[in-house]
């Protein structure tokens, strides 16, 4: 259908408290082929026909009884706050500050009483060429917006995709499953906005902490593997993993890059200090190390390992407890316990595929 089509069956609604102008206009239009035209003489009427029709053009007066040009004006506004106000207006008193109240209202044009026939067709046709073209591009925004949306969350559920596969790559080599990063990542979201983080700034610890093991994928099987205790080189060698995490995740200017690479780096410190690897103590740990290392012990601890069963939750608690100024940051470790309830649902809904306890 070309523009002249469109703006032919273009829905128009003439108010005017002349019953003599209404009729003339509405002959003017049905001569040059429009045909959706609704007109009222009373302006209170325009609301409740609004309701019911979604208008391309007002004619509309200025001097009438009960609510004026003006006053329809604002109502219409309401209406149209982000859209284009298609209103002519329609008058006998061409002044300029009737002229400029129309303006500031929103009005687009002007039609002087008694209508010049052509002028009339000529106005009200550009008046809807506007508007059309208008709809036009906010629906092709609209459209482009989606689309633009639809790519976004595509790409946002690959990144999600490979980091979990990057987070998993090293938990398989760890004999844990890819289940387990999925939940200390999600017990991390929620401790973090416990604490009082933002929402973006707990979603970006959610996509981050999958990477906190990453750096086991350069520590060699025989140490990684071993059922038995570690020796004290081979237990030097296994806390390296912490600096090639780091060291495979620096480099990188984006938010997520940069927490994830923090959290490598600081999730076995400890509060008091005598954690791994520079020995940091208290909030010199960052707020996203120190989270992800209490969602990760509350994880392991309460998971089935092939060299240990899964611990109670309340047996879990009560060691957090012991820990909490020790290895966990005090303030963290009663918001655990707090959102709990939450907690055990997470737990529930990524379970492994083999549960050898009831953590209810």
């Amino acid at each position: 259908m070309d523009l002249k089509q469109h703006i032919l069956q273009a829905a128009i609604l003439i108010v005017d408290d002349e019953p003599a102008n209404v009729k003339l206009l509405e002959k003017i239009l049905q001569r040059q082929g429009y045909r959706n035209i609704q007109s009222t003489c009373d302006s209170r009427e325009v609301t409740s026909l609004c309701d019911t029709t979604r208008f391309d053009a007002f004619l509309l007066d200025i001097r009438m009884p009960h609510l004026s040009g003006f006053d329809v004006m604002e109502q219409l506004q309401q209406r149209f706050r982000d859209d284009y106000l298609p209103v002519l207006v329609l008058s006998a008193q061409p002044d300029m500050e009737t002229r400029l109240k129309a303006l500031s209202l929103g009005a687009k044009d002007f039609l002087t009483k008694p209508f010049d026939q052509l002028e009339a067709v000529t106005r009200i046709h550009n008046l809807l060429e506007v508007r059309l073209m208008h709809n036009q591009i906010r629906d092709q925004n609209r459209l482009l917006e989606q689309q633009v949306k639809t790519r976004t969350d595509e790409l946002y559920r690959t990144r999600q995709e490979v980091i979990r596969r990057l987070g998993l790559a090293a938990e398989y080599r760890d004999n844990e499953t890819g289940n387990h990063i999925i939940r200390m990542s999600k017990y991390a979201q929620l401790l973090a906005l416990a604490y009082g983080l933002t929402e973006q700034e707990a979603e970006i610890i959610l996509n981050a902490a999958p990477m906190h093991d990453i750096g086991k994928i350069g520590i060699p099987d025989r140490i990684l593997l071993k059922t038995g205790k570690l020796d004290p080189e081979e237990w030097r060698i296994m806390q390296t993993h912490v600096q090639i995490g780091a060291n495979i995740l620096s480099g990188s200017p984006t938010d997520l890059m940069r927490a994830a690479r923090t959290i490598a780096q600081h999730h076995h410190e400890k509060w008091d200090g005598t954690g791994y690897p520079n020995g940091l103590r208290e909030e010199d740990i960052s707020i996203a190390g120190r989270i992800c290392a209490l969602a990760d012990v509350f994880d392991a601890l309460t998971s089935q390992r092939p060299y240990k069963p899964a611990w109670a939750v309340e047996e879990t608690l009560a060691y957090i407890a012991s820990e909490s100024g020790k290895h966990f940051d005090p303030k963290l470790a009663p918001l655990l316990k707090k959102n709990l309830p939450e907690i055990l649902i997470i737990k529930s809904e990524y379970a492994d595929a083999e549960v050898i306890r009831d953590l209810n």
